[in-house]
């Protein structure tokens, strides 16, 4: 076991919720094979809210291994702000992620290892050979695939797998809320990253139960739109919104101009024979208002975003080290 005393290398990001079934399996095998890589490591566990037995086995580890790390967060926060939390408190030059229910291998890790010795910036799993349900799982996941790669513009397969390696300053720059995790390879082409993607083994969840289904669908569409915004007007929403609203309203002042002068010339009653279309008038200006203020009132608030003070999507109760990770930390 190495001295921790020099940060580690490689730093395994894992979060958990309720997978008591897995945990100790998941660390032996992910222990074994980054031993066998020869370099400097660390395992962080996150315990994203759990209710069964899956917090007691993680401190269990954390007293016989100074390689691991557990975060207990208050409450289920969800992934995304699970594995913002297990970033947070890495300490390791590159960053793997990668799911608690043994449906990836920790063999594929050297894998993802080479390809950041390579130079890549993010190295993205990919589930090529998927067995789960098609109608509920594969199919779904195909459409959000490709309208996510045409969205972002960066062409790779899977970009819901959590499977995937990081060098620790892209990461660092990335907001992560909500279900931003499994776009994390757009957010970061948006930082200019270099991306690439390798196959990874799929295995079939060998215990407990899936905490996903047709729900996140409707999510991962909601959080598509999200993601379009981030990368076309994160810095400049009044471009969006600026825009809508002049439309608007200059739809709005041609209707109202065009009344206005069947008014004075042709002598029209405007409420009589027109009412609809006036009030139509009147809702697009005062929309198109709206939107501009709000636009602008977007500009005010990149400015908070750049604020080197970010708050974060989660609460932490309890982060358990070893005495030598503890005085490693604080020197």
């Amino acid at each position: 076991m190495y001295n921790f005393a020099v940060m580690p290398k490689y730093s395994i990001v894992v979060p958990f919720h309720n997978e008591q079934e897995s945990v100790t399996t998941l660390y032996d095998r992910l222990k074994a094979v980054m031993e066998a890589t020869g370099e400097s490591f660390e395992l962080v566990f996150v315990d994203d809210g759990s209710t069964d037995r899956t917090y007691k086995l993680l401190r269990e580890i954390v007293t016989i291994d100074s390689r691991v790390v557990v975060v207990k967060l208050r409450r289920n926060f969800g992934q995304t702000s699970a594995l913002a939390a297990g970033f947070a408190n890495a300490h390791g030059d590159y960053f793997i992620a990668m799911d608690g229910d043994l449906q990836h291998d920790p063999d594929d890790i050297p894998k993802f290892l080479e390809k950041l010795e390579q130079g890549y910036d993010l190295v993205s799993g990919w589930r090529k050979e998927r067995v789960d349900n098609f109608v509920m799982r594969r199919f779904p996941s195909r459409i959000a695939n490709w309208a996510m790669s045409k969205l972002s513009g960066v062409k790779i397969h899977d970009f819901g797998t959590t499977y995937k390696a990081y060098r620790r300053e892209i990461i660092q720059q990335l907001p992560l809320y909500g279900e931003l995790h499994r776009f994390i390879p757009a957010l970061a082409s948006w930082y200019g990253a270099s991306i690439c993607e390798i196959p990874i083994k799929y295995i079939v969840r060998p215990k407990g139960n899936s905490h996903y289904g047709i729900s996140r669908t409707f999510r991962v569409f909601f959080d598509l739109i999200t993601i379009r915004f981030l990368l076309k007007y994160m810095y400049r929403p009044l471009h969006l919104f600026g825009t809508a609203g002049m439309l608007s309203v200059f739809s709005g002042l041609v209707i109202a101009l065009g009344l206005m002068f069947g008014k004075v010339v042709w002598h029209q009653s405007i409420m009589g024979e027109h009412g609809p279309l006036l009030i139509a008038s009147a809702v697009l200006i005062v929309s198109g208002v709206q939107l501009l203020a709000l636009g602008l009132l977007g500009d005010l608030q990149v400015r908070n975003f750049q604020e080197p003070a970010r708050r974060v999507p989660y609460t932490v109760a309890q982060v358990l080290r070893s005495q030598i990770q503890e005085q490693a930390v604080n020197e």
